[in-house]
């Protein structure tokens, strides 16, 4: 693969992975085993039977366990350090062209820090969904962090340049998401005029 194009795969997928842990590393495997995508030397066992089992385990398992109210948040706690290793893994995976230093670094540096970013984004945002709604919207949540995470490798294998765009994109709507403070909320008793504040 073009390394140009091998750098902005990989930061697609690192930023998927800090969504979805195990469903970028599921597409992955399938998308080298279908021939889709040459792998990094050393990285092609993500490729192999036992991966793939073991991803479509996990990626089960961990979608599911976001549709579970508190457990989601449970789950978080764990997800941050996979995210981070996922986000290496998945860089160092799709950059054969780069030398092994550059490689290496890319993965921890962007990689890593993508993955564990988003993954914590995301984090935030489940505990002021739980917080807000009592858990019921984190269903939602839950399923756009999947969309998302899909999309993302689908953009990345197909229109590498164009996902890492979308990753850009990504992570602004994410921290301005978090930067959002909550609407103040004015209790006005029945029957009485709201009162206005300001000039």
């Amino acid at each position: 693969m073009n390394p140009l194009l091998g750098i902005p795969l990989g930061l697609a997928l690192s930023t998927a992975a800090g969504l979805r842990v195990f469903v970028p590393l599921l597409l992955t495997s399938l998308a080298a085993r279908a021939g889709l995508l040459t792998l990094t030397p050393g990285m092609s066992w993500l490729a192999s039977d036992a991966a793939l089992v073991a991803f479509i385990t996990a990626a089960l398992l961990e979608v599911g366990a976001y549709y579970v109210p508190w457990l989601d948040n449970l789950v978080d706690t764990f997800a941050a350090p996979a995210a981070i290793t996922a986000g290496v893994i998945q860089m160092a995976a799709v950059t054969p062209d780069l030398p092994p230093l550059l490689r290496w670094s890319l993965a921890i540096v962007a990689g890593g820090t993508l993955a564990g970013f988003t993954q914590l984004s995301t984090t935030l945002l489940r505990l002021k969904s739980s917080t807000l709604t009592a858990g019921v919207g984190n269903p939602v949540l839950a399923t756009g962090e999947l969309m998302g995470s899909i999309l993302l490798v689908v953009l990345g294998l197909l229109l590498p340049v164009l996902a890492a765009v979308l990753v850009v994109v990504l992570l602004v709507m994410l921290v301005r998401r978090l930067l959002r403070r909550p609407e103040p909320t004015v209790n006005v008793a029945p029957g009485s005029p709201a009162r206005r504040t300001g000039g």
